[in-house]
């Protein structure tokens, strides 16, 4: 989206440049904020859909979708792709996002453990919703919530599993965050708070969720004083 917006920019300036964009991703940009509509089935990936092929077409720019940039030679102004292409350039602008964190615990690896960044990430979830009815999303920040609200909607009994008392603790207060909780559960969400997720378990397929020991304890200190 970044990247994109920022040619949207460029072309309002001028017309002068020759523009070639790389993705990994086999699709044009799209609105990463409305993947949790995609989720829940409420709309699909062409409606999220920012800049479609004809606007490339039509803007003269140059698009590699399924292309991964591998090696940039800065000394010769080039750039190097999975596919074994060499693009040269005068002015590079690097876009690429971010990863899903995946937590650096016992387990993370396992089948079943799902990162909710792309549109891919919404494909697989949506496999498993018509296999499995459980799920747990560990993060009760904005991502998070949408990911949880996109399996219920497909019928999933989900738990969400956060760090912090409060949902959405950087956007919010405590009071607006009970507020916020409460509609949630109205709408079938469970919750876990005041939890970190120490392991995951399981056969190949994750199937349980464990906190620390450590955790335990404390918490019990807690229910005794």
């Amino acid at each position: 989206m970044a990247g994109i917006n920022t040619l949207e920019q460029i072309l309002k300036l001028t017309d002068r440049f020759d523009i070639t964009v790389f993705g990994s991703e086999p699709h044009p940009n799209y609105n990463r904020i409305m993947l949790s509509y995609v989720l829940e089935g409420s709309k699909t990936l062409k409606d999220i859909v920012l800049n479609d092929w004809s606007w490339y077409t039509d803007n003269g720019i140059m698009l590699y979708t399924g292309t991964t940039v591998t090696k940039i030679d800065t000394a010769n102004k080039k750039v190097m792709t999975d596919h074994g292409h060499t693009e040269s350039y005068d002015k590079l602008v690097i876009a690429t996002g971010s990863n899903s964190l995946m937590l650096p615990i016992p387990g993370s690896d396992r089948e079943g453990v799902v990162g909710f960044r792309d549109i891919a990430d919404c494909s697989q979830m949506l496999e498993a919703a018509k296999q499995y009815r459980t799920a747990a999303v560990i993060g009760g920040g904005l991502l998070g919530l949408e990911a949880a609200k996109g399996l219920v909607g497909l019928g999933v009994d989900v738990a969400v599993v956060h760090l912090m008392n409060d949902l959405m603790e950087r956007q919010l207060d405590s009071q607006a965050s009970a507020m916020l909780k409460t509609e949630l559960e109205r709408q079938g969400i469970k919750f876990a708070m005041g939890k970190s997720t120490a392991e995951m378990t399981g056969d190949h397929r994750v199937r349980k969720l464990s906190e620390s020991e450590q955790q335990k304890a404390g918490q019990e200190m807690r229910s005794a004083s």
